[in-house]
Parts: C-alpha cells; sequence; structure tokens
C-alpha cells in the first residue's frame, strides 16, 4: 500500500504520534500511540468489537497518561507524515 493511501485514509498505527482532543481537557497534546492492553479492551477485541481503544503514552517521559481513548478523540500528527 502506498504512503499516499496510508495517509489518505489517517491510519493511526501503535507508535504513530497523535493529538489528542477528547473530553480530558487536561490532557489534551501530543502523545504515542499503542492499542490498550487492558482486560476489558483486550475482551472487546477478542470479540470483535469494530472500536478500537487506545492507550497513548507521554513521549517525554514514557509514562502512561490515558487508557481507553476512542478514535475519535486522537487525530494522528502531521509530523507523522
Amino acid at each position: 500500500m502506498s504512503e499516499t493511501l496510508i495517509d489518505a485514509l489517517d491510519l493511526i498505527a501503535p507508535g504513530d504520534l497523535v493529538l489528542y482532543h477528547g473530553s480530558i481537557t487536561d490532557h489534551h497534546g501530543l502523545y504515542i500511540v499503542t492499542l490498550c492492553q487492558c482486560t476489558p479492551c483486550r475482551f472487546d477485541d477478542r470479540r470483535g468489537a469494530a472500536d478500537a481503544r487506545y492507550r497513548l503514552i507521554n513521549p517525554w517521559d514514557s509514562e502512561c497518561a490515558l487508557h481507553h481513548v476512542r478514535r475519535e478523540s486522537i487525530t494522528r500528527s502531521a509530523v507523522c507524515g
């Protein structure tokens, strides 16, 4: 798949830099995204739920800042492509 197509689809992959703009306004900003591996999210993933949840990591101190983040609350950073 070409990079242009991936950019057009705005796909988010683990390790991408994303902007969080969800309901927790104190945490708006840049994060590294990974898939959420908590028990409820893993259960939903095995069940085939279409709504993947993410875990956001602060890139400056490698601490997990947010869990269970919905796709609608993040945008792929322009730095990624």
